[in-house]
């Protein structure tokens, strides 16, 4: 019989079961005690119970274990300095959209020479939380493929569904499961009704497929996530962070009877895609808080240990604390806007 399917499929690889793979790394006391706590602090900072305001800062995506531990201990101590105003939640991305091609992240290929070692990417991932959480961090990230929260997810306080798959069934159905706050970013575009649709999706019930913690192909029936909500990134006509772009955008929560806040994201669109202008976001928007706003949630940066971007190449060749994807602010500059912007919340 002439053969119709797997035609381009090279081969099958099994895979770790996310089971195993927790057992190689638990999740300790603490860190679920930190994962929940942090998770019901976002809650409540979106749903403006809890007067501060979230900073989710961290390089545009993990590739270095040592460079990516030493940003987690001094966010932690800038944490501690400042947790009465503001709570800092790590980037901690581990998967990349690509608009054509590129790296997909360190879970896909942590060698970074196009070899693939899925598994070993996610034994990368899962330990790099684990020790995140054991500086005493709660971690973001942003979710792209659907049997990732298997592995990951319960070493996670916040995710991201990105502005490429903000409008994925697919995605929106995943998030109805899952178990923290879920920011829904605004299409490339700069429309925002994606973003609306896909929280008010997302907090219906789902029934789709998935797997379960033994590898096994299951229905997912969920409950609906009610935390989602709406993170403003700007699109292809320019920045959306300012004052009558974060008005127009809370008379349509109003309308879609959305009560959760907004994250502005300081980088891609609302920079310029320039890492030196998140600084004019983010002094925009606490501008905003000092006047009176309560809407914003919160903001997201790209920071990393020193500024910058740079190519993959010829890994022995990195630089040490840079950015491969996105440019980033140096960690001298995310501790002045941090700072800055702690002191425009009155808590």
């Amino acid at each position: 019989m002439e053969r119709t399917d797997n035609l381009n499929i090279k081969c099958f690889r099994p895979l770790i079961t996310p089971e195993k793979l927790k057992q190689e790394f638990p999740q300790t006391e603490e860190a679920a005690h930190l994962v929940a706590s942090s998770r019901k602090i976002i809650e409540n900072i979106l749903t403006n119970k809890d007067k501060r305001r979230l900073v989710i800062t961290g390089p545009c995506s993990l590739h270095d274990r040592e460079a990516t531990l030493e940003y987690a201990g001094r966010l932690n101590k800038l944490q501690m300095e400042l947790s009465g105003k503001v709570l800092l939640v790590m980037r901690a991305y581990f998967e990349k959209p690509r608009t054509t091609l590129g790296w997909k992240g360190m879970l896909y290929d942590p060698h970074l020479d196009g070899s693939y070692d899925l598994e070993f990417g996610l034994r990368q991932s899962r330990s790099i939380l684990s020790e995140i959480a054991r500086i005493g961090l709660p971690v973001a990230t942003e979710i792209l493929e659907p049997i990732i929260p298997q592995y990951l997810c319960d070493l996670i306080s916040w995710a991201a569904i990105g502005a490429r798959t903000s409008e994925s069934q697919i995605h929106r159905q995943m998030a109805s499961g899952l178990s923290m706050p879920i920011g829904f970013k605004n299409a490339t575009d700069g429309n925002l009704s994606v973003a609306l649709d896909a929280i008010k999706a997302a907090a219906s019930p789902h029934s789709f497929l998935g797997i379960d913690r033994d590898g096994k192909v299951i229905v997912a029936e969920t409950k609906g996530n009610k935390y989602g909500h709406l993170v403003m990134r700007g699109g292809t006509g320019g920045p959306n962070f300012g004052s009558e772009f974060v008005a127009f955008a809370e008379v349509l929560l109003q309308k879609a009877n959305i009560d959760n806040g907004i994250i502005i994201d300081c980088s891609h669109a609302n920079s310029h895609k320039d890492h030196k202008r998140q600084k004019d976001a983010l002094y925009d928007v606490a501008d905003q808080i000092r006047s009176g706003s309560t809407v914003i949630s919160g903001v997201m940066l790209e920071s990393f240990i020193k500024e910058g971007r740079q190519s993959i190449g010829s890994v022995g060749q990195l630089k040490y604390g840079v950015s491969l994807t996105d440019s980033c602010i140096s960690w001298e500059e995310t501790e002045e806007l941090v700072r800055n912007f702690a002191g425009a919340i009155n808590a």
